[in-house]
């Protein structure tokens, strides 16, 4: 009866099922009997359900539902969760067997299926309930860090919005999160109180998932969490599988085999007292007798790798010098380690892969400015006179190369191992140099829009880069990709990295002064160009689809007044 009265009071408590249904296997489902008897019907309208404990293995108890109830708070039985048998069917987990109809909710939308053994992807917050009879702590939520970017697998805080001890309600900011690309914020899913901050502000490199704060349901339960640490996934199912399943004792010997060899007792160390290295790492601390025990390893849970033991050789080698051979003099570098930022990282990986993996090839064509300067002058007077922004060559740009997106379609789109995935909106990535790091925002349909919009997009958008202040929605979806250094650095030509999953980047130089010949004969004429160079993936776009593209581009730019058309 103390087991039932716990779980009808943890039932009216879940009201968010949908955290539930993103970490732990789903126990949510609705039985109806097709037949008398199939899942346990006495005839009285209730359901009777055997649980077995995990451990021992006998029946703990036996329940009555009533039919056609939802089962969701079995989950609040520790013993209950892994139970196999549930009356005269079985329950495997994460699936269901037996003669009998069911439907799974997931998000209150009812779909069909055998049981829902994956964990939804979380877009806001990654929270888990916890009932834990063991440690004696009230109910709570784990929140785990978000992935709050596609690329995204871990994250800083850069701060708390809230204080332990502060009541949260839904929509709330808790925390601003680092992102590989952008600062987000990150909002609170249910009503209750921050118990427990695990990563305070300024944490840095926190995987997708990990815990990072404690919530609860009620003010008094704040105070049991002052000293609470979360536990890993891997530590406990370690100790798990150390405490239920000890190890077994070798009966017999085949006959064939030598004598047994027993391990000594200091070779069996305990489960939490192991070190996890890889094989590559082992062998070189054997090779320069480094001891394993002291240094802290930076891979998967906590693994030493083969980078930890050559930092431990590298730091080592100052406080203890080489012996240097005779005639001979050592010499120490200077250098300062600068830390990598996550948009770094993700940068590095992304054209890495990029390069890699698509088939690039370049085409340059040089376009003469000379129309386009005029016309950036008068426009300029018309936006002075109105009190508007003032346009730049690169606005120009941007809406040239839209223009021409819309004339050759077949640059602008992607590849996939199946199909060409071809556009029908022109968005504009423009490329933004910061402090932090590289970044993409993205103009959409720039090709409908005017360029007093575009140029007024294009300065918010670069300043909120500035302040690392992007969200997901002002550099996602972008379909084709700008990026100049010929205005601000003048470069007079490079050829630029395809920003996946794209097939094409313009790369603008800056434009020079030339001499051209005139009409008659002996007669010469100055003007400016620009080269403007378009790296293709092969595998989407031709040279002859590349070529044509640059065409349309530079009678655009050649005679820009068409773009106003």
């Amino acid at each position: 009866m103390t087991h039932t009265s716990h779980m009808i009071s943890y039932s009216r408590k879940l009201q968010n099922a949908q955290n539930i249904l993103r970490h732990e296997p789903a126990i949510l489902f609705r039985c109806f009997s097709k037949d008398a008897g199939a899942c346990g019907d006495k005839g009285d309208g209730l359901v009777s359900t055997h649980c077995h404990g995990p451990t021992t293995g006998k029946s703990e108890g036996v329940y009555n539902f009533p039919v056609g109830s939802t089962l969701s708070t079995i989950k609040s039985f520790s013993y209950c969760s892994r139970a196999k048998d549930f009356g005269p069917f079985k329950m495997p987990l994460g699936g269901f067997e037996g003669n009998f109809s069911r439907t799974v909710t997931k998000m209150g939308i009812p779909m069909a299926g055998t049981g829902l053994n994956r964990a939804s992807s979380c877009l806001q917050a990654s929270a888990r309930r916890g009932f834990s009879s063991d440690s004696g702590l009230p109910p709570h939520q784990d929140i785990g860090m978000p992935s709050l970017s596609p690329t995204m697998t871990e994250g800083n805080i850069a701060r708390w919005l809230k204080k332990e001890g502060d009541k949260i309600s839904p929509g709330e900011v808790l925390c601003e999160v680092e992102t590989d690309k952008a600062t987000v914020e990150m909002e609170c899913m249910e009503e209750g109180y921050l118990a427990k901050i695990i990563q305070g502000d300024g944490a840095k490199d926190i995987k997708v998932g990990e815990v990072i704060a404690v919530t609860v349901e009620e003010e008094e339960d704040i105070a049991k969490f002052k000293d609470y640490k979360p536990s890993a996934s891997g530590d406990a199912g370690a100790k798990e599988t150390s405490t239920s399943t000890p190890p077994k004792k070798e009966e017999s010997q085949p006959v064939s085999s030598p004598t047994p060899k027993t391990p000594k007792p200091d070779e069996s160390p305990k489960a939490e007292d192991r070190i996890f290295v890889s094989p590559l790492a082992r062998k070189l601390a054997q090779d320069h007798n480094v001891p394993l025990s002291s240094i802290k390893g930076t891979g998967p849970d906590g693994r030493i790798v083969k980078a930890d033991i050559e930092d431990y050789l590298a730091s080592s080698v100052k406080g203890t010098p080489t012996p240097a051979s005779k005639g001979t003099t050592t010499q120490t570098l200077d250098y300062l380690d600068i830390p990598v930022s996550q948009i770094r990282k993700v940068t590095a990986s992304r054209l890495l892969l990029s390069k890699q993996t698509i088939p690039h090839y370049y085409l340059t064509v040089d376009s003469c400015v000379d129309k386009l300067m005029d016309l950036r002058s008068q426009l300029n007077s018309l936006q002075e006179a109105s009190g508007g922004k003032r346009i730049s060559v690169n606005d120009l740009v941007i809406k040239a190369a839209a223009l021409a997106l819309r004339k050759v379609p077949q640059c602008n789109s992607s590849w996939t191992n199946d199909y060409i995935r071809q556009f029908h909106n022109v968005n504009i990535n423009v490329a933004v140099q910061t402090e932090n790091g590289l970044f993409v925002p993205v103009i959409r349909d720039a090709d409908k829009k005017g360029l007093s919009k575009i140029a007024e997009e294009v300065r918010h958008l670069a300043q909120k880069a500035k302040d690392n202040s992007l969200k997901p929605e002002d550099y996602e979806g972008g379909t084709f990709t700008v990026s100049n250094l010929g205005g601000p650095s003048g470069i007079k030509q490079f050829c630029a990295i395809i920003n996946p999953p794209q097939a094409a980047i313009l790369a603008i130089g800056s434009a020079e002064k030339r001499v051209i010949p005139g009409v008659g004969p002996d007669q010469f004429e100055s003007g400016s160009f620009m080269s403007a160079t378009l790296s293709c993936d092969h595998r989407v776009i031709d040279g002859a689809i590349g070529a044509e593209y640059l065409k349309a581009f530079k009678g655009y730019i050649e005679n820009p007044h068409s773009m106003l058309l």
